[in-house]
């Protein structure tokens, strides 16, 4: 990986610059974008436009071609262990084991963070309140729907009180009262100074939970700002973010020579 000094600071939970990214095309390229601690960063675009890749590769399960990523000060590629060990990684489709209850997935996972019993297991019992899932604690996972599968596994995810949490289509599967518990839950760990990046298709949530939003297209950053700075900067008649999104993608800024972004691809899983 091709290194670069980049500033580090205490007030920062993910620096990423200059990230190349390569598979029969480029998937990522020469991507750079800053999350403050504290904050809720949206990541936003359309299908194959590089969302996860960059994800993945910030969580250390996919190396970089080129560039550099700092989780909370900490050098990514120099250090890997104590860069993980600030950071909780949820993908899209998320692996709980079958055969044990939440509680003892819990567990399982505070236990490769090893953390002491005692502590496990408040921490264990609070996640499992806070996500609706207290009473089937002691339920095998494997009935358990995608949208509880998907709890547990936020959960532990959550269990070592990370400072940078990355979130691949957290909401995906969930209903709506599940949905809201993940989001007052998110909510409440920025509130206590935790850094959030979350890629979603459903614009609403992004409108109304992120501090701010970024917008990649075929690799590379496009638009990064505030909903009202990215308002400025389009022209669109609407003001929702879909609209602002639909123009931004498609519009001249992106390479003239893709195709433009249909609507449909905000529906669509993302690569």
């Amino acid at each position: 990986m091709n290194e670069r000094q980049m500033p580090s600071s205490s007030a920062t939970a993910l620096e990423i610059h200059n990230l190349h990214k390569r598979f029969r095309e480029p998937a990522v390229n020469d991507l750079s974008l800053t999350v403050r601690s504290g904050e809720f960063y949206a990541l936003l675009g359309p299908n194959g436009a590089g969302k996860t890749t960059t994800l993945r590769m910030v969580a250390g399960l996919l190396q970089a071609d080129a560039g550099a990523v700092r989780i909370c000060g900490i050098d990514a590629h120099a250090d890997p262990i104590a860069a993980k060990q600030v950071l909780a990684w949820v993908p899209d489709e998320p692996m709980v084991y079958d055969k044990l209850t939440p509680l003892e997935y819990l567990e399982f996972v505070a236990g490769l963070w090893n953390m002491q019993p005692d502590l496990a297991r408040f921490k264990a019992d609070t996640l499992l309140d806070a996500f609706g899932l207290a009473a089937q604690s002691n339920e095998r996972c494997g009935g358990f729907s995608k949208g509880m599968r998907q709890k547990v596994a936020l959960a532990g995810a959550l269990i070592h009180e990370p400072r940078l949490i990355i979130l691949d289509e957290p909401l995906t599967g969930l209903d709506a009262g599940s949905a809201r518990q993940v989001k007052k839950v998110l909510s409440d760990l920025v509130g206590q100074g935790v850094s959030i990046v979350m890629t979603t298709h459903i614009l609403e949530v992004a409108e109304r939970m992120a501090d701010r939003i970024g917008i990649i297209a075929r690799g590379q950053l496009v638009a990064e700002g505030t909903l009202e700075d990215l308002r400025e900067r389009a022209s669109a008649d609407g003001n929702t973010l879909e609209d602002i999104f639909l123009e931004i993608v498609s519009g001249p800024d992106a390479d003239g020579d893709a195709p433009a972004l249909r609507k449909d691809d905000l529906h669509e899983k993302v690569a």
